[in-house]
């Protein structure tokens, strides 16, 4: 073969299929329908070509084969048919299915807010309870076609939402939804509109959650654009059978989960005092608030569907020593850094301060504050909840489940080692829920306390504790169930020391700890004593049976002994609602001899300022007294001194600190018979209110005053005093510098508001001053409802009221629409003293 005939065949080789150069061909099917066909009707021959032809021919195939690999050749291996595929369509826009908008029927008289009772929330934002179905309409870029489009909902939550986790839900569009799970089904549809039922698990996580919408078919896949205004507050459900804070009645749920007004307990067991809170669960930017302390726990979310968990949460997080909670507790009675805690009337003001400085706590706080601001968290978020007082409160330290008082040899109290101690009241939060983490029977109300005393699983929070739990002694079943037992059960045990150091038990009292457990009543102001739902009957066998039981569990087991027989036994008792503040404290001790012989003894008493958690301030007086009590059979004898163990003002003036409670101790021993007794006595000096009278007509939008008077008690100044005042629907919470009052003067001032609210509202004010605390005062006010133009109108004019308000005061140099009306001497005190301290 010659030189031109080996290159001629090598070219014929390189030109054949399979040698590289049609890779975007394909061998043709049997069928006759093929795309595109091309046959070649004769074997093929060689064209008769030069050597210059055929280079020409091989370069230009080059060039052909590097611009596109994938283009076919206009001459094919002989006898060959193939099909040449075109490149994929790409889709119509058209044909892709869009969202162009979403409307969740947010409106806040709408059927979605009023069927789930979130009507009252001021929240542009849907909020919906779980366990129950809600409505919304989706907007489309053309008519959904079931055949052949799909559609679901996205729910998110939290920083990293996970669906194993109930974080990231996934809701499927169905024909026929059932009951407890997420799930949508299409219940209308006009045009490229189309509504949605939309239902959700009764076990769902509450919080804020994010929503969008997604789209597939054959021509791809779209996804919403997420949009703030379409996030989803997501609660309990007090009213759905399924979820584990359900409760029967309409009107607890009406009381305890809708209801923004409600009543604080304080004083002491003997004179009891009443103050109004406001809740304020439904105010502008409390949801938002609430959702903010449950974020900035840092607990995951998947743990926010379980009310145990999530109470456990906020009692952590409504105190500020390990996470910078909302508020700071200040018992010191210096409040000069914050608020002193008696200034505060309700929880609005509070929360919006922590949101809006990002997790700052608040200052200054105390127990009934804790225990008010974690009752508005718990009703915002669906859990039935209810502001509790216990008087004569028992702090146990040592999981004792006693509270025990050490005296020396001479009965005098050893300060140092008395870190238990009886508060005068403490006020805690009880929530409603079922336990399934516990035996059949203890579900219902629980006792849960957000006031820093003791921690729990390292952490300063308490509960929930099961009611039933702590009545029964059953103290083992969680959470905290011995300290809520001690704080309402607990006996009083008197240890003193003996020459060689050690302690030996001398006295109890059995019936000391835990009277007139109170809350506010369902459906009315008045107080509703539910002692009976934490104690059986005090000094009953089941009583008895309690301790006995509870105490196994204690560190001090051992102090529970057979009782002795004991002839001689003290009462401590005051007239009336007992002594006013800026007067003279007079009490009276009686002592009795039950045996048919001569009793000798000295009684020891010592007067002291208490804080009212029950920590020793100062003491202001002691005496000894020898008393000789004649057999008496039964019979009630005075102690043999000249008067009524009187406390002078003078004595205890300047020691006094908040709630104005002092405590008398008392303690004797029987010459004949070595017997030893002893009680303390804990009462406080009624402070007078504030007298708030309405002037002019409630409307909406339309101005109208109120006039608040105020008789100062003291026969001294009070200094720098502050009225604070607030009021649902009426106005926002105000502080108003006042300047001095004088000794025993009365003096009232005028404030302006504007009702931006419809219907039965509240007012309320208080006072503070270094010298004088804990006085307030309250007034009911209907206000008369009006147009929505008029409305508008109403929130303007008390926008710009305000404004004008605060210009005036800068020219003035005082503070707005205050004016004194009467500055006179008087001692007279407050004719229609109700009910407050």
């Amino acid at each position: 073969m010659t030189s031109r005939e080996k290159k001629t065949a090598a070219a014929r080789r390189r030109t054949r299929v399979g040698g590289g150069f049609v890779p975007c061909v394909r061998a043709a099917a049997a069928s006759p329908a093929a795309t595109t066909t091309t046959t070649s009707p004769t074997p093929w021959r060689p064209a008769s070509t030069s050597w210059t032809t055929t280079r020409r021919r091989r370069r230009r195939r080059r060039r052909r084969g590097r611009m596109s690999r994938n283009r076919g050749r206009d001459w094919l291996h002989p006898g060959m048919s193939v099909v040449v595929s075109p490149p994929p369509p790409l889709p119509p826009a058209e044909l892709l299915l869009k969202v162009q908008s979403i409307d969740l029927m947010k409106s806040q008289s709408g059927q979605n807010r009023t069927e789930h009772h979130t009507h009252l929330y001021q929240s542009d934002n849907l909020v919906i309870r779980r366990g129950q179905t809600f409505l919304m309409w989706i907007t489309l870029s053309r008519p959904f076609s079931p055949d052949s489009d799909k559609l679901h909902l996205e729910l998110k939550t939290g920083p990293l939402p996970t669906v194993s986790k109930g974080t990231h839900v996934i809701v499927p569009l169905v024909e026929e939804p059932e009951d407890g799970r997420w799930e949508a089904a299409v219940v209308r549809q006009e045009g490229s509109k189309m509504m949605l039922s939309v239902s959700s698990s009764p076990a769902a996580a509450v919080g804020r959650y994010e929503l969008t919408v997604e789209t597939n078919n054959a021509s791809g896949q779209t996804v919403s654009v997420r949009d703030p205004a379409n996030d989803v507050y997501l609660l309990f459900n007090p009213w759905c059978e399924d979820d584990a804070v359900f409760m029967d009645s309409e009107v607890e749920r009406q009381e305890y989960v809708m209801n923004d007004i409600g009543r604080m307990y304080y004083g002491t067991r003997d004179q009891i005092g009443a103050r109004t809170w406001s809740y304020g669960q439904f105010d502008d930017g409390i949801l938002a608030a609430c959702v903010f302390v449950l974020e900035k726990s840092g607990t995951p979310p998947s743990g926010w569907g379980d009310p145990i968990n999530v109470v456990r949460v906020i009692s952590a997080m409504i105190n500020s020593p390990d996470d910078r909670g909302v508020v700071e507790g200040n018992w010191s009675g210096s409040y000069l850094a914050g608020t002193s805690p008696t200034v505060w009337s309700g929880s609005v003001e509070i929360l919006k301060e922590y949101h809006k400085n990002l997790g700052s706590p608040v200052k200054y706080g105390q127990c009934w504050v804790f225990a008010g601001v974690f009752t508005t968290v718990l009703r915002c978020l669906g859990v039935p909840s209810r502001a509790v007082t216990n008087y004569s409160s028992a702090h146990d330290t040592d999981v004792s489940l006693t509270t025990d008082i050490y005296l020396d040899e001479n009965l005098d109290p050893i300060d140092e080692l008395n870190g238990d101690s009886i508060w005068n009241f403490h006020v805690w939060t009880d929530c409603w829920m079922a336990r399934p983490d516990l035996p059949p029977g203890y579900g219902g109300w629980q006792a849960v306390d957000a006031t820093p005393q003791e921690t729990s699983q390292g952490t300063f929070r308490c509960g929930p504790a099961s009611l039933a739990a702590v009545r029964s002694g059953q103290v083992f079943l969680k959470h905290d169930a011995p300290f809520v037992f001690a704080e309402v059960n607990s006996d009083k045990i008197y240890w003193q020391r003996k020459i060689d150091g050690t302690f030996s038990q001398i006295y109890s009292e059995k019936k000391l700890v835990g009277h007139a457990i109170s809350t506010k009543a369902v459906g009315t102001d008045e107080r509703n004593d539910i002692t009976d739902l934490y104690k059986h009957p005090e000094g009953s066998e089941q009583e008895r049976i309690a301790v006995e039981t509870a105490s196994r569990y204690g560190s001090k087991a051992e102090a529970y002994s057979s009782p002795t027989a004991e002839d001689v036994s003290v009462e401590v008792t005051m007239d009336g609602e007992g002594p006013k503040m800026g007067s003279d404290a007079g009490l009276t001790i009686t002592l009795r001899n039950s045996s048919s012989e001569r009793r000798q003894l000295v009684l020891h008493s010592q007067a002291a300022v208490m804080y009212y958690t029950g920590v020793h301030k100062a003491t202001v007086r002691k005496d000894e007294t020898e008393v000789d009590l004649q057999p008496n059979e039964g019979g009630w004898s005075l102690v043999g001194v000249p008067e009524e163990q009187c406390h002078a003002y003078k004595d205890y003036k300047d020691q006094l600190v908040d709630q104005a409670a002092l405590m008398l101790t008392l303690s004797g021993r029987v010459k004949e018979t070595q017997q030893v007794f002893a009680t303390q006595f804990s009462f406080r000096l009624r402070t007078p209110d504030l007298i708030l009278k309405p002037i002019g007509k409630a409307v909406v939008g339309e101005k109208m005053a109120v006039e608040i008077s105020f008789t100062n008690p003291l026969p001294q100044v009070l200094k720098a005093v502050i009225f604070h005042v607030e009021g649902l629907g009426l106005l926002n919470a105000r502080k108003i510098h006042y300047g001095d009052i004088g000794a025993l003067e009365s003096a009232s001032l005028t404030e302006q508001l504007v009702p931006s609210l419809p219907g039965p509202r509240k007012l309320l004010a208080s006072l503070d001053s270094r010298q004088l605390t804990q006085v307030h005062g309250v007034t009911d006010i209907t206000v008369e409802g009006k147009s929505d133009g008029a409305l508008m109108f109403a929130k303007t004019q008390g926008k710009d009221a305000s404004e004008e308000n605060k210009d005036a005061s800068k020219r003035r140099g005082t503070h707005p629409v205050i004016t004194m009306i009467s500055l006179v001497n008087s001692s007279v005190w407050p004719a229609d003293w109700e009910r407050f301290g």
